[in-house]
């Protein structure tokens, strides 16, 4: 039996494949809500929205890559992205300044200006993040003075 191209079995692979490419390790699944979580993908993202809605991981996949793609777009385009209450994205134009080479004493030279993108976090998201910040300095505390009584019960 030939498999070509418009074969439903091999339609049916390539979705198997697809899924098994983007579903994500046990341990990754269900909410992110680890202070010591490493970094969170795209991957991460897709698969959380679609565990949330019930929309097919492919499609919400396509969503987000849009969504990042037309944010890249307006930035390259010289335009500021605004989402409400996460952020702003301005771009921007560094200043030239004087560079020196470690490996070259004395020699110096002028490093162009470059287009970069600033980033400022709106209300919501700067209120978290500091709750965040409030929460990490306590544990540093804490963690401090367990380590100043075993120093001391020593």
């Amino acid at each position: 039996m030939e498999t070509g191209a418009g074969h439903p079995f091999q339609a049916g692979l390539q979705k198997v494949a697809f899924l098994c490419f983007i579903w994500p390790p046990a341990e990754s699944q269900g909410t992110i809500n680890k202070i010591d979580m490493t970094k969170l993908t795209k991957r991460d993202i897709v698969v959380s929205i679609s565990n949330q809605t019930g929309m097919v991981q492919h499609q919400v996949f396509d969503v987000v890559q849009k969504t990042l793609d037309k944010i890249t777009d307006s930035l390259a385009n010289n335009i500021p992205v605004e989402l409400r209450n996460f952020g702003v994205f301005l771009p921007r134009l560094t200043r030239p300044r004087i560079g020196r080479n470690p490996n070259q004493p004395g020699s110096s030279f002028v490093i162009p200006p470059r287009a970069t993108v600033k980033f400022k976090s709106g209300k919501i998201m700067r209120q978290r993040v500091e709750k965040l910040s409030r929460q990490l300095k306590e544990a540093e505390e804490r963690k401090d003075k367990t380590a100043v009584g075993a120093h001391a019960g020593e």
